[in-house]
């Protein structure tokens, strides 16, 4: 593995773990690479000084993250790396793809709020015309869609990248 201290076309610094440099220039080229502040795809390598120690560095302790945001009012994005409901801090290459998936998301489908599971069911028996839809469901009602057979996701909320 090779890590890459990245930048943005807006300026904004942020660090990746590539297999080698190839995979860098393939994900660049390709545009799966995303800013996790603008989601600018255009990232190139920033200037990084080598690297000649081979000790281990002091461990860092993780920063205090915030818990996945509603999709209601969007908070601005946190200086520190932020966690999920919890957890390790999200690393900055996949709280990009999730605040991507965020936009889509938002752009292409409905929000139902917390009648999701009601609507989803009513598009499942058919009482409802079929539409992509997102909103809030509980544990149990997500579980009761799933025993009944109703496909559904839950994707990890992060603040916009525009926030």
């Amino acid at each position: 593995m090779i890590h890459y201290d990245l930048r943005c076309a807006g300026g904004h610094a942020f660090d990746g773990w590539f297999r080698n440099s190839a995979a860098f220039d393939q994900q660049a080229e390709a545009g799966l690479l995303a800013c996790p502040v603008c989601a600018s795809s255009q990232v190139s390598r920033a200037i990084m000084a080598p690297r000649l120690g081979r000790g281990l560095a002091a461990p860092v302790p993780p920063a205090a993250g915030e818990g996945a945001a509603a999709p209601s009012a969007p908070p601005a994005v946190p200086a520190a790396p932020m966690a999920v409901q919890g957890g390790p801090p999200i690393p900055d290459q996949v709280r990009a793809v999730l605040q991507r998936i965020r936009a889509e998301v938002e752009q292409r489908c409905q929000y139902v709020g917390p009648r999701f599971a009601e609507i989803a069911r009513a598009m499942h028996q058919g009482t409802s015309p079929h539409q992509p839809i997102y909103g809030e469901a509980t544990p149990e009602q997500a579980e009761r869609l799933a025993e009944d057979g109703i496909e559904v996701a839950q994707i990890p909320w992060v603040p916009r990248a525009d926030g």
